[in-house]
């Protein structure tokens, strides 16, 4: 029995031996591969590399209006009315479409009666409401301008953010 392990012994140093051979000679014929790889590019002619882009001299800039106030910081505080005496009137009575905000409510269709145009708006309860040129709605004290076949255009008074007031103007177009 002791013959047959030395046997086996032997057998398996000469199995290894023959499997390192072959790994061997396998890296041998991919290194031979690859160095002729390299030779061959190597031996190709050499590209033309583009020359860099010429950089352009930096231009200086005037500011003309550096005497006036710098637009970062805050300007003089205006009265309540603003420079430009633009203010909600706070004393004329709300009409029933101004409690609801400008984007909760819906151009629906126009109505010609006796020679008017109406536009007809919809709450977002389902209600349908008729204004006229010079109704208010919306929460930004938004007055009605003019009415269109598909368009209601108003002006808004909203804060400028420095106190004051602006006019802006705002649209309802028809819903599809």
């Amino acid at each position: 029995m002791a013959e047959t392990q030395s046997d086996m012994t032997t057998a398996l140093r000469i199995f290894i031996a023959a499997a390192l051979l072959a790994t061997a000679s396998g890296c041998s014929d991919d290194t031979d591969k690859l160095r002729a790889q390299i030779e061959e590019i190597e031996s190709r002619p050499g590209g033309r590399i583009e020359p860099l882009p010429e950089v352009k001299p930096y231009e200086t800039f005037a500011y003309p209006s550096a005497d006036l106030r710098s637009p970062f910081e805050p300007g003089m505080p205006s009265s309540s009315t603003g420079a430009n005496g633009i203010r909600p009137d706070s004393n004329r009575p709300r009409e029933f479409l101004e409690q609801f905000s400008l984007d909760t409510l819906r151009m629906v269709g126009t109505l010609n009666l006796k020679g008017r145009v109406y536009g007809l708006v919809q709450t977002k309860d389902g209600l349908v409401h008729r204004v006229l040129p010079g109704n208010h709605l919306g929460q930004s004290d938004g007055r009605i301008t003019a009415i269109d076949e598909g368009r209601i255009s108003l002006i808004e008074i909203v804060p400028d953010g420095m106190g004051g007031f602006i006019e802006r103007p705002a649209a309802l177009g028809l819903s599809d």
